[in-house]
């Protein structure tokens, strides 16, 4: 069990130093790296506080705390893929309507455009 929580906490400092860098560099936007941040440091929290994982896993009700382990990490990523997911379709629905009103500007532009024409000929 031990091991399993010393994996756990250095798999949630490498994610934090990973997130860390990844803004720091640019490759992720800080809005969404909040949420992996978040992941990262309730990942750490639990793996280093013995009291509330033997809490967690009086409350949850099974026998083994690496069950209630799996169950914290699996529900944390699955609350952050959620959370990107719906930062996923709003960006599609941003990215519909942004190439409407392109498209719309172009067809403006060649009316006009053919206008000008048709008055320069006559």
């Amino acid at each position: 069990m031990e091991r399993m929580l010393d994996v756990m906490t250095v798999f949630s400092i490498l994610l934090l130093a990973f997130v860390l860098v990844s803004v720091r560099r640019a490759h992720i936007r800080v809005e969404y790296s909040v949420s992996w941040l978040v992941a990262a440091l309730a990942l750490l929290i639990v793996s280093q506080s013995r009291g509330l994982l033997a809490g967690i896993t009086a409350w949850l009700g099974v026998s083994d705390a690496a069950v209630a382990i799996v169950t914290i990490a699996g529900g944390v990523f699955l609350i952050v893929l959620y959370r990107m997911s719906l930062l996923l379709s709003d960006l599609r629905d941003t990215n519909i309507a942004l190439v409407q009103r392109v498209a719309i500007l172009e067809f403006r532009l060649e009316s006009l455009d053919e206008k000008a024409q048709a008055a320069a000929r006559d």
